[in-house]
């Protein structure tokens, strides 16, 4: 990978990590669902105006619209609301690959290796050092929340694979449209009229902030660079890059929040990322190192 490829790889992972943190920021103001509701809205307008709609049916896009939009960012916004650190949520995040993994060896029939076992098994260990953190950082309806989100997150990936599209970002824009008014109407039937009152008395520079960066940066831009790479490159020169969100994860939450990084931290990130690791790239790895022993 050419460097000026691998800095923008490296940069999207940092942006995405740090993207946890962004979000804790405006929730200080925001209500969760709006927070998510808004983001989505600015994902959708103006750019659906410019690009083109992906020749998938409307079906796919509102499914994948309502998963990734509530299902995904609405719930984990709730989740970091509830307690979860930013690095937690980030690090917790990283089970919708693992939950692919399974979906789709269910929809699409794709065998699971051995790795894949090891590295779930493995992951499972980080998931359980982060239950026994005790800093505050990390409560248990927080953790369910996420693991609520990466589900949706798999489930999403699902959908987008079956829907064939060749255009992910129109795809992305394109579903958007349906994830503000459920996000809205989640915000109105848990808080009624005075939630809408209360967030928009409260909204600072800092919402403000938090909602462009969620749009701009992590979302337009962000996956826009990083299906660039996957067209360019081959996926396995691309796809290891994005170990590194968790890292940046938890390195934003301790800049930004001063989130102490104790024993049980290390822990969980190291077993999720080793799982991850062993898990995606288990069978590559083993490969190489068993044609160079037969050399």
């Amino acid at each position: 990978m050419r460097a000026k490829d691998l800095f923008l790889a490296i940069l999207v992972t940092a942006i995405w990590g740090a993207n946890f943190s962004v979000i804790k920021l405006g929730l200080t103001s925001v209500d969760p669902f709006i927070l998510a509701g808004l983001r989505f809205t600015l994902c959708a307008f103006p750019a659906v105006l410019f690009v083109r709609r992906p020749n998938v049916s409307v079906g796919y896009l509102a499914s994948y619209g309502l998963l990734f939009g509530v299902g995904l960012w609405g719930v984990v916004n709730l989740g970091i609301q509830a307690g979860l650190s930013a690095g937690i949520a980030s690090l917790v995040l990283q089970f919708s690959a693992f939950f692919t993994i399974l979906l789709g060896s269910v929809v699409f029939k794709e065998s699971i290796s051995k790795y894949q076992y090891i590295g779930i098994v493995v992951a499972l260990f980080g998931l359980a050092s982060i239950i026994t953190i005790t800093d505050g950082s990390a409560t248990l309806l927080g953790v369910v929340l996420v693991i609520v989100g990466a589900l949706s997150w798999s489930t999403a990936n699902i959908i987008i694979k079956k829907s064939g599209t060749k255009d992910v970002l129109a795809f992305l824009i394109w579903s958007s449209l349906f994830s503000p008014i459920p996000l809205f109407a989640m915000a109105f039937l848990q808080h009624g009229v005075l939630g809408y009152v209360a967030t928009f008395s409260r909204f600072n520079w800092m919402a403000i902030f938090s909602i462009l960066f969620q749009v701009y940066p992590t979302t337009l831009f962000g996956y826009w660079i990083w299906n660039m790479l996957l067209k360019k490159y081959p996926v396995s020169a691309v796809a290891p890059l994005s170990l590194l969100v968790p890292i940046f994860g938890m390195f934003g939450s301790m800049l930004i929040f001063g989130e102490h990084i104790g024993l049980s931290k290390i822990l969980a990130t190291g077993f999720i990322v080793l799982g991850l690791a062993i898990g995606l790239y288990g069978k590559h790895i083993g490969g190489m190192i068993r044609a160079r022993v037969r050399a």
